[in-house]
This record gives structure tokens, C-alpha cells and sequence, in this order.
């Protein structure tokens, strides 16, 4: 199938596709503009997707990553393994986001979809439901010509007119508009939502929504510098704009632009999630809420760990200091390292650059030499492997890695329970004990 013509391959995350297990890749290249190569080049480079060209035809391998991606005559859907309600209650619990009803859902419930549809339609609901309330306005200042006179004349302006030659005098004046930094956001964020959802439908819905404030609200280019502008803007008052600001920022990650830290931004041509940041904001509000009398810091730092001696740092770099995703802390003492790692370990092997950075960590915990890499579960089968690491030369025990389930459809069952609720609470707290300790 060396010729012309679109093609589009369906995978699920952590998966391969070869010319030997999918026909329509077999004697398939991609080919077309130097474009295309700096694209594929940047997709391998950031480890988003591997596409290889094998003499037989292309060899696609996905990751952490999901979405839709299109690369010339190539298109690529990744789809989470996790059941779109469940992903949908898990989103908004890592992320802080309203349940409200989403439009989609009456068109789609049977259906598996993409992430980014869930999230655009989250956002339509976020936009509809400030739009039913009422948008923020600001008093803004404008500098006009007005025949009725409000706020301060501009006595300056005048002079250098000449006086009095008009029927209209500069004025400077602050109403009170819609016109609100929050407000071109949410409005950029829907336009964006249509240009990156799937069904028509809901393409269709994002730009009746941004229609609506078309008149009242000027068009917005969505950068790292506005998202931190926004930010100061935050309180009390507009503290409902939340959920739709981090949609936004979610969706524009997921499209390449970077918006902190690096300025290195590389548009993607489609759209990939990262379900490995989000696995890990999940499990840090979850063990946060539900750990009893213990508190979680993320990316904790083991200092002094390693150190290069100073007499042989000939090009004086850095120490390398390894940050597992979470410690457990009791008396403000770690008791326990933890790493979230997106891949099914139950299914899938554990890579061994994975386990030896378990080892490090093990290592490092001076307590009980142990520690835990937590993997998402879709099989009720799944259960804790751990593996002993000992001297090679005399045997004696150096350390522990736990390879831990996180049962994801389980998982988004006890998020949905009344959390006030004491069984509900119980549950909760007998599930982020056994993330942290294991089965007793």
C-alpha cells in the first residue's frame, strides 16, 4: 500500500502496530514535505510516539500518550483503555473540574472516546454554565469621542485640537464591559475546543458558545504569558472561571505549546495527552485527602544522595539528585517513596530503565530499603509483585520493589460515593493504605 491515499489506525496506549499485525502499514511510508519529517522527528524525540520505517512498512508504538495525531497521509488515534465514564470522573477529580452534564453524553454513552472529546465537552459545560450566570465584567478604561460626556475630559487632547471644533469632546472613561482577560480566554479556549474535537456535534457546540460572546468579547491568541496574567486576576470573585482556565491550559499542552518553564513550544500536528502527569495529579489528590494522619510531598528530592566528588567534576556539573513522585511523611520524616508510573505492569513487562530507577529509590530509603512503582489496572486479576534486589557477591538483601495496582474502574466507584459518608470515607482510607503499605 505504497500509494496515495489516507489511512487511519486506531491503537490503544502502550501498544504496537506493525506491517506484520496491520495490513494497512504494510509497504506504507510517510513521505510528503521536510515538515513531516521535522514532525515525526519531534514526536520520537519526545517520546509521545515511535514511528519507525522497517523495510516492509511503517512500525507505530504509542506510549503514555493519547489523543489524535495526523502526519501526513497518516492518521493515528490513541485511545485510553480506561471506559470514557470512568476516565470522565477521574479527570475531574484530579483536576478540580464540576460535574456538570455534558451534551455528549446523550450521544455517546455506549461509546468509547477520545480523551480530548471529554475534555472539550467539560469545557462546554464549564462556558455554559458562565454564560447562564452571568459573565465577569471589569470597569476598563476607554479613551473616546463622546458627544454626552462621561468620566474624565481629556483637557490636553482638546488644546491640541484647538479648542472646541467638534460636537463630541475626548473623554477618558471607565465602563463596565465584558471585555475581561477571563472572558477572551474562555472564548479562545472554545474556538480551540472546536478546532480539536472529534463528533460534529460538539465542534458545532463550542462555536455556538463562543458565538455568544463573539460581540461582546475580542479575539485572544492563548500563550504561556496570558495563563500567567490570568492567574493574578484569580480571587474569590472569579474563582468559577477555575475549572475552565485548567481545560484550556490541559488542552494547550496537549497540542505542544509548552506554557511554563521552557519556551521551546513545538505545535503538534493533532493532539496528545499526557495520561502519565495525569495518573500522577490523581493519586496526589487521592492520597493527600484520604491518608490519615500522614502528608504527601510531591517530586520529593533525596539530597545527598549522589554527589560528584570535587576533584573529579572536571566540567563542574550539577549533582544528579533523584525525585520519586511522592513521599509519605510522618512526623515530617518519609516513611515510604512511591513512583506513578502510566503503564499496566500487569500486562505489560516492567522496562528495565524503570526498575532500576526503583532500585535508586529503595536504595535511598534509609527506613525500610523499599520501594513502589503504582501502575493503572483495568483487570480485577491484577496483583502486587514485588521483587528483592541483593549484593551479587554475598547475597545479603540491599532493597524491595513493589510493583502496586491502582484498580481505575474501582478507583472512580469510591470518587463518585458521598465522600461524607462514613463508609465512603472508610473505603477510601482502606484504599490509599494499601497504595502506600500494600496488602497486609
Amino acid at each position: 500500500m505504497n500509494g496515495e491515499g489516507q489511512i487511519s489506525i486506531t491503537l490503544s496506549e502502550w501498544e504496537t502496530a506493525s506491517p506484520a499485525t496491520c495490513p494497512q502499514l504494510e509497504g506504507f511510508y510517510l513521505d510528503g514535505p521536510p515538515v513531516i519529517r521535522k514532525s515525526v522527528e519531534q514526536l520520537c524525540a519526545t517520546g509521545k510516539l515511535q514511528l519507525q520505517e522497517l523495510r516492509q512498512g511503517l512500525e507505530i508504538t504509542t506510549r503514555s500518550f493519547v489523543g489524535r495525531i495526523n502526519i501526513g497521509r497518516l492518521s493515528v488515534t490513541i485511545l485510553p483503555k480506561v471506559k470514557s465514564g470512568s476516565l470522565l470522573t477521574l479527570l475531574r477529580y484530579a483536576y478540580g473540574l464540576r460535574k456538570l452534564h455534558l451534551s455528549e453524553d446523550t450521544h455517546h454513552d455506549n461509546e468509547q472516546r477520545g480523551i480530548e472529546d471529554l475534555l472539550v465537552a467539560q469545557l462546554n459545560a464549564e462556558a455554559q454554565e458562565l454564560l447562564h450566570r452571568g459573565l465577569q465584567r471589569s470597569y476598563l478604561g476607554e479613551e473616546r469621542m463622546l458627544a454626552s460626556p462621561r468620566g474624565r475630559i481629556q483637557v490636553e487632547k482638546l488644546a491640541r485640537r484647538g479648542g472646541l471644533v467638534a460636537t463630541a469632546l475626548p473623554c477618558r472613561h471607565f465602563p463596565r464591559l465584558e471585555n475581561t482577560l477571563l472572558n477572551r480566554i474562555l472564548m479562545a479556549g472554545l474556538l480551540l475546543g472546536a478546532g480539536i474535537a472529534g463528533p460534529l456535534e460538539l465542534k458545532r457546540e463550542s462555536r455556538r458558545l463562543a458565538n455568544q460572546m463573539d460581540e461582546q468579547v475580542s479575539r485572544l491568541e492563548l500563550d504561556g504569558r496570558v495563563f500567567e496574567k490570568a492567574q493574578a486576576q484569580l480571587n474569590r470573585l472569579t474563582a468559577a472561571y477555575v475549572p475552565a482556565l485548567s481545560i484550556i491550559q490541559l488542552l494547550m499542552e496537549a497540542k505542544g505549546i509548552v506554557l511554563r518553564g521552557s519556551k521551546n513550544s513545538f505545535p503538534l500536528p493533532g493532539f496528545l495527552f499526557d495520561m502519565n502527569r495525569f495518573f500522577q495529579a490523581l493519586l496526589s489528590r487521592f492520597l493527600r485527602e484520604n491518608l490519615e494522619g500522614l502528608s504527601v510531598q510531591d517530586e520529593h528530592t533525596l539530597h545527598g544522595m549522589m554527589r560528584f566528588k570535587p576533584a573529579f567534576n572536571p566540567q563542574r556539573r550539577q549533582s544528579p539528585q533523584p525525585r520519586p513522585d511522592f513521599a509519605i511523611l510522618q512526623n515530617k520524616k518519609p516513611i515510604a517513596l512511591l513512583d506513578a508510573k502510566y503503564r499496566d505492569l500487569w500486562e505489560n513487562p516492567l522496562p528495565r530503565e524503570m526498575l532500576y530507577q526503583l532500585v535508586i529509590y529503595a536504595i535511598g530509603d534509609q527506613r525500610s530499603k523499599t520501594s513502589t512503582i503504582l501502575y493503572p489496572a483495568t483487570s480485577n486479576l491484577a496483583r502486587e509483585a514485588r521483587i528483592e534486589v541483593s549484593d551479587p557477591f554475598d547475597g545479603g538483601r540491599i532493597g524491595e520493589v513493589s510493583l502496586r495496582p491502582v484498580y481505575m474502574e474501582y478507583l472512580a466507584e469510591m470518587i463518585q460515593l458521598n465522600s461524607r459518608h462514613s463508609h465512603s470515607i472508610d473505603l477510601r482510607r482502606k484504599e490509599s493504605h494499601r497504595l502506600v503499605f500494600g496488602e497486609i
